[in-house]
């Protein structure tokens, strides 16, 4: 089996595998000024799709934009995130050069779209392939691709323990490679309960000393977790940008939450905002966790309520997922000032971070791992994959990271 990395290969984003020439493995964008693609156009006879965050799924209309309109497979609430996402992007970026794909494009999608249950296998450019949960987002599949040779298990993003959305990931099915995500490898994340425990303890004294809490949260996951940690710790909360539409499209997939009940009762707790700047203003003064995105500060809603918040140090701002390098987040986080409208503004509201990740950490993958002691190893998706790599080979497994734009072997 041929295995070609087009990216997310060394780098976290852009993520996009051709296999055998024939059979696409996600298709990928990474964000920034301008925004990165996979490395090659590539012309697959079939497309799989392991979740829909923008790193794995942001490009894929942009394979429709020839003659020839490969089938995608996915779970239907990936095919929803995916796009959900690209009518985003469409609106950022339509007609620009940094938008790879048109609303014809976009349309096309649904037309070619085929979804599929967890392991359901299916046949996709000549390969057998089942979707295995891998307890990261709704949706989201560890990919296993058979070709009659070689079996194949593509990881995508994963998590190994449980979230209140979803539960952690738990299938080992037999294969003979493995691709496999490294985002966290030298990372021990601490147990859920207590950062969510921590998290809760320090909203619930901002509010009780008067304050207002703006948490930004990605939009796919993130989100719709925090309304169900505010419910369980009756915290009031708003909810607002991206987030809003992204929960309610998961209520109509049950199947794919750890508990559709507890969904439901968050989103009744939480209120949605329904108005624009002149509602947002008047929430800060509210004493409530306000939901929103963008999580690395990057635009949307929570560029009008920082502004609102940001000279009350009885204020908080608790960022919940990684703060990419360069981004408004992170400046905040290091500097103690954010860059809100082309203007950097001090904050003396408290800034916070906790650790709310949807992937394995060090343990996590080294578990899932052991489970392969006699496959071959591929690592990717990482900022670390040669290091990674390494440390797996001394300790017994076959393992290589590939850089963007190789192809290996396997089998």
């Amino acid at each position: 089996m041929d295995v070609q990395f087009l990216g997310g290969a060394r780098e976290v984003g852009r993520s996009a595998i051709l296999v055998n020439d024939s059979l696409l493995l996600d298709y990928g964008m990474l964000a920034g000024t301008p925004p990165r693609f996979p490395v090659a156009d590539p012309d697959p006879d079939a497309v799989v799709v392991s979740h829909g965050h923008l790193d794995h799924a942001g490009a894929v209309p942009a394979l429709l934009s020839g003659e020839t309109r490969p089938p995608i497979h996915w779970t239907p609430p990936t095919r929803e995130l995916a796009v959900t996402l690209a009518e985003d992007t469409l609106k950022l970026h339509g007609g620009s050069l940094q938008c790879p794909f048109t609303e014809t494009d976009l349309r096309r999608v649904r037309g070619v779209s085929e979804p599929h249950g967890y392991r359901e296998s299916f046949t996709a450019a000549g390969h057998e392939v089942t979707f295995y949960n891998a307890g990261h987002i709704p949706g989201s599949a560890h990919v296993l691709v058979d070709d009659g040779d070689t079996r194949l298990l593509y990881t995508g993003d994963f998590h190994t323990a449980n979230q209140r959305l979803v539960s952690g990931r738990t299938a080992h099915p037999d294969a003979d490679a493995v691709i496999c995500e490294s985002t966290y490898s030298d990372v021990d994340h601490d147990p859920r309960s207590e950062v969510e425990a921590r998290f809760a303890r320090s909203v619930e004294e901002t509010l009780w000393e008067g304050g207002t809490v703006v948490v930004p949260a990605f939009a796919i996951g993130r989100t719709q977790e925090l309304l169900l940690v505010c419910a369980a710790h009756d915290i009031p909360c708003y909810v607002d940008g991206m987030g809003k539409r992204v929960t309610r499209m998961l209520r109509q997939y049950p199947d794919f939450v750890r508990d559709a009940d507890a969904l439901r009762r968050a989103i009744s707790h939480a209120r949605f905002v329904t108005g624009r700047d002149g509602q947002r203003r008047r929430i800060t003064d509210q004493r409530a966790a306000v939901v929103t995105t963008s999580g690395m500060l990057s635009g949307g809603p929570a560029m009008t309520y920082i502004p609102e918040i940001r000279s009350n140090p009885t204020n908080k701002i608790t960022l919940t997922g990684y703060q990419v390098q360069g981004t408004p987040g992170r400046s905040l986080l290091e500097t103690g000032r954010a860059e809100i409208d082309g203007r950097v503004m001090p904050v003396a509201a408290r800034v916070e971070q906790y650790d709310f990740s949807a992937h394995a950490d060090r343990d996590g993958l080294r578990s899932f791992l052991d489970s392969y002691p006699d496959a071959e190893v591929i690592v990717n998706h990482g900022d670390r994959c040669v290091a990674f790599a390494a440390e797996l080979d001394a300790d017994g497994f076959s393992a290589t990271a590939p850089d963007v734009g190789e192809t290996l072997t396997v089998g």
